[in-house]
């Protein structure tokens, strides 16, 4: 049993036990990176992207009626059949779909929905429509309660960005972590205390407890520093912020860290294009398809593309009719995208008429559920009825070998 001038003597290593990064220390103590693992990577679009200019229903003779400036021309779009095509900022998009790595799922929304970023937002996180329900765990957090932890100790999920947590990520049990860049988790070596702290014994006492998560984290931290470097072999990327986000969730990824869910956002708000929508929209499509290649790329010569699937959504979509100043309010049902190297790629639910409308709205064709159902129980082998209160129908999104 340690004395109490022994507590004294260890009451430096004890101040700086609180400032341990967790899972660090389990981390370092693990046998092998994790490098089997399924993982589900979230890219969330913040503002409400405008998914008809996105996957573009050229044929439908709503296109030329609701939008006289914000319309793409025909022979400009990235054609996936003689219905639809991709805005052309999206020839990265293009070249995953035809190589069979992106699904898009169209006309997707959820009951009554809501057209206030955050309300609508917050429906998507917690997968609850009542928002008494919104404060809570997210679906992923709930998920992740649900089942084991990293077996390496890593945290079960990930933010990269310099907001706060998503709700999607919030839970009862299971550990997040947030982080900017792989530095955020290297521990300074001005203080390294194994240059002069013993190794510890097999003792269980507070000092060899302290030592223990010290020297662990430090040695995790070394892991981390290397996989910092610049120089990796992986693929180029863009030089955009999303870019960076994603490049960073590779090297986690490639590194082999048992961390099961990784969530970054595409912009803040930027989505939200009220007004002179034709460039900007443009130059986020550009960004995202850009960033989400790179990165099944890069894990793809890496030999971990198999692993990965990749959930790209928005909170809304827009109106239908473009208003006054060249751009689209708040609507409803929108596309959304999962991209990876077991994805059964092509168009999946109808394509939305935009002469059939609700109050000017897209008819929605599919619950954002389904695609929540699909991901956790086909992908991440967890139950969803608990996680999203209800059964519903999965949908085809992953090849079965």
């Amino acid at each position: 049993m340690i004395s109490r001038r022994d507590f004294l003597k260890s009451s430096t290593l004890v101040a700086l036990a609180p400032a341990v990064q967790g899972f660090l220390a389990q981390t370092a103590r693990a046998a092998q990176p994790q490098r089997e693992g399924r993982v589900l990577v979230v890219v969330e679009l913040n503002g409400g992207n405008d998914g008809i200019n996105t996957v573009v229903p050229f044929a439908d003779e709503g296109y030329a009626k609701h939008r006289k400036h914000l319309r793409l021309s025909t022979a400009s779009l990235i054609r996936v059949n003689d219905q639809v095509g991709l805005h052309p900022a999206l020839k990265d998009a293009a070249r995953l779909l035809e190589g069979g790595r992106l699904a898009i799922v169209q006309g997707v929304s959820y009951p009554n929905p809501i057209r206030s970023h955050f309300e609508s937002m917050a429906v998507w996180h917690a997968a609850r429509r009542e928002p008494r329900e919104h404060a809570g765990p997210g679906w992923l957090g709930r998920a992740l309660d649900a089942g084991r932890g990293p077996a390496d100790g890593s945290p079960a999920s990930v933010f990269v960005g310099q907001e706060a947590l998503p709700g999607a990520l919030r839970s009862n049990r299971s550990v997040s972590s947030s982080l900017v860049q792989l530095d955020d988790l290297v521990l300074s070596t001005d203080i390294d205390p194994r240059k002069v702290v013993p190794a510890p014994g097999p003792g269980n006492d507070l000092r060899a407890f302290v030592n223990r998560s010290l020297l662990d984290a430090y040695t995790a931290s070394d892991r981390l520093k290397e996989l910092a470097r610049p120089g990796d072999a992986g693929t180029a990327y863009p030089a955009t912020g999303l870019a960076d986000a994603l490049q960073l969730v590779a090297r986690l990824i490639k590194g082999g860290f048992g961390t099961r869910v990784y969530y970054t956002k595409h912009t803040n708000n930027g989505y939200d294009t009220h007004y002179a929508q034709l460039a900007p929209h443009a130059a986020l499509l550009g960004e995202l398809a850009g960033a989400v290649r790179a990165f099944l790329d890069d894990l793809r010569a890496a030999r971990q593309e198999e692993r990965v699937a990749v959930l790209v959504f928005s909170e809304f979509g827009r109106r239908v009719q473009e208003n006054g100043s060249h751009g689209t309010d708040h609507g409803t049902a929108a596309p959304v995208f999962v991209a990876g190297g077991r994805v059964r790629g092509g168009l999946v639910g109808d394509t939305p008429t935009l002469l059939d409308l609700v109050d000017g709205d897209l008819k929605a064709s599919i619950d954002f559920r389904r695609v929540y159902a699909t991901l956790l129980e086909d992908w991440l082998g967890l139950s969803a009825q608990a996680v999203l209160g209800g059964a519903f129908e999965r949908l085809p999104l992953f090849r079965k070998s």
